[in-house]
């Protein structure tokens, strides 16, 4: 199974590397399979790359279900 994290563009640097902040950390991800990603677009993270562009409002609900699930896991006392 795969884990795709969605994620705004902050920059875009040289080679198709920009920066994105994922849990408050700065990453670097390639945006080698979107080149097409411009600052500010919404993408999904996997294993470094940028596999996709999102709409902002899929991206919103991807990211208040993932908020939703830390929620729970806190809950029943799981810690990540």
């Amino acid at each position: 199974m795969c884990l795709a994290i969605p994620t705004q563009i902050k920059s875009i640097g040289q080679d198709q590397i920009a920066t994105v902040v994922l849990g408050g950390v700065e990453r670097k991800i390639s945006l080698i399979m979107t080149p097409e990603a411009q600052i500010g677009d919404y993408v999904l993270i996997h294993t470094g790359y940028a596999i996709a562009l999102m709409d902002p409002e899929e991206a919103a609900a991807s990211l208040a279900a993932f908020a939703e699930l830390a929620e729970i896991q806190e809950e029943l006392g799981f810690s990540g």
